[in-house]
C-alpha cells in the first residue's frame, strides 16, 4: 500500500468515527457554473478500485467504503465503461446504502461511432440501475464530435443534466483547450496534482473564463504522491488549514484552486476514504497557503 497512514488491523476500521447529518451538511461545496448547483469538492473515482467482478467478498468490502463515502457527505461518483466491472458493481451497491443517498452519477462514453456510443450509454445506465445520469463525458476525447452531438440531444430532451469531455495523465491538452473554446460544455475532466501542475497554465484559467466546471482525476497521482513523502512528517503548519494527514494535504491543494470544482480520488480502503473525505471539511487554503504547500512538496 502506498499510503503512509495504512490500516494495521481490522480494529482500526471499527474505530473510525462516524460523521452525522449535521457534520455532513458542513461539507465544502463548489458551484457548477452552468447551473448554480453546488456539489462537494471531494468525490469518488472508481478506476481499478471497483473493478472486482462478481466477488462477494470484494463487493462487501466496497459496500463499507461506499457507505463511508456517503456518511461523510460524498455525492459525486465517477466511472466509465472502460473501468471493467466498476459500473455494475456500483449499480449493485448503491441500493444497499443506508440511509440511501442520492448520488451525482457521472460516467463516460468510450467507443468509436455515434451508434455504438448510444448503445454504450444505455448499457451503462442499466448497469448503474438509474433513471438517468447527471453527467456524461466523452472519455479521452474519443470521437468527441459525434458523441457530443448525442449528449447535447440527450440534455435538450431532459435525459441528461450535464455534458463534458475528459483527458487523463496530462495528455492531449491542446485538443482539450480547442474544444473548451469552441463547444459549450458543463464539465471538463483532466489530471492535476502537486506533481503535475501544467493545467494551471492554460486549462484551469480557461475553465474559469468559459464558466466550465472542472473535475480532477488522479489528484493523488495514482498513489504516487505518497511515495514522495514516505517516511516524512507532515509539516506542523499544515494544521493551520485543518490538514491532518498527507492525503488531505494533497487533496486540499487540488480543490482549493479557484478553477477546480471537485476531485475524484479512488480507493478500496475505508480508512483511506475517511482520510480523503476529511479534505472536504474545514477552511480552504488561500493562495499564499497553496504556494507554501507547493514549495514544501517541491523540495521533498
Amino acid at each position: 500500500m502506498k499510503r503512509r497512514h495504512f490500516i494495521k488491523s481490522m480494529a482500526a476500521y471499527s474505530a473510525l468515527p462516524v460523521i452525522g447529518e449535521s457534520q455532513a451538511a458542513r461539507t465544502i461545496t463548489k458551484i457548477i457554473p452552468s447551473s448554480g448547483e453546488r456539489i462537494p469538492v471531494i468525490g469518488m473515482g472508481t478506476w481499478q478500485t471497483f473493478d472486482v467482478g462478481r466477488s462477494a467478498e470484494a463487493r462487501a468490502g466496497l459496500r463499507i467504503v461506499l457507505q463511508e463515502f456517503f456518511d461523510r457527505g460524498g455525492q459525486v461518483i465517477d466511472s466509465s465503461p472502460m473501468y471493467g466491472s466498476s459500473e455494475p458493481v456500483i449499480g449493485a451497491l448503491l441500493p444497499q446504502m443506508r440511509p440511501r443517498r442520492a448520488a451525482f452519477a457521472a460516467s463516460k462514453v468510450w467507443v468509436p461511432g455515434k451508434r455504438l456510443g448510444v448503445s454504450q450509454i444505455e448499457s451503462s445506465r442499466k448497469q448503474w440501475s438509474i433513471q438517468r445520469f447527471d453527467l456524461l463525458a466523452v472519455h479521452n476525447l474519443l470521437d468527441w464530435q459525434a458523441h457530443l452531438e448525442t449528449l447535447g440531444d440527450m440534455k435538450a430532451n431532459g435525459r441528461l443534466r450535464y455534458i463534458g469531455v475528459t483527458t487523463s495523465h496530462g495528455r492531449r491538452h491542446d485538443l482539450l483547450e480547442e474544444i473548451m473554446r469552441k463547444v459549450p460544455l458543463d464539465f471538463v475532466q483532466f489530471t492535476y496534482n502537486l506533481a503535475h501542475r501544467s493545467a494551471e497554465d492554460r486549462l484551469l484559467p480557461l475553465a474559469q473564463e468559459r464558466g466550465i466546471a472542472v473535475m480532477i482525476n488522479r489528484p493523488l497521482d495514482g498513489g504516487g504522491l505518497f511515495d514522495r513523502v514516505r517516511g516524512k512528517q507532515l509539516p506542523g503548519w499544515a494544521a493551520e488549514a485543518g490538514v491532518q494527514n498527507w492525503a488531505q494535504f494533497f487533496l486540499r491543494f487540488v480543490v482549493s484552486h479557484p478553477g477546480v470544482t471537485c476531485a475524484i480520488p479512488a480507493t478500496s480502503q475505508r480508512a483511506h476514504m475517511s482520510e480523503n473525505m476529511g479534505a472536504g471539511f474545514g477552511r480552504m487554503p488561500d493562495a499564499a497557503f497553496r504556494r507554501r504547500m507547493a514549495d514544501y512538496f517541491r523540495v521533498l
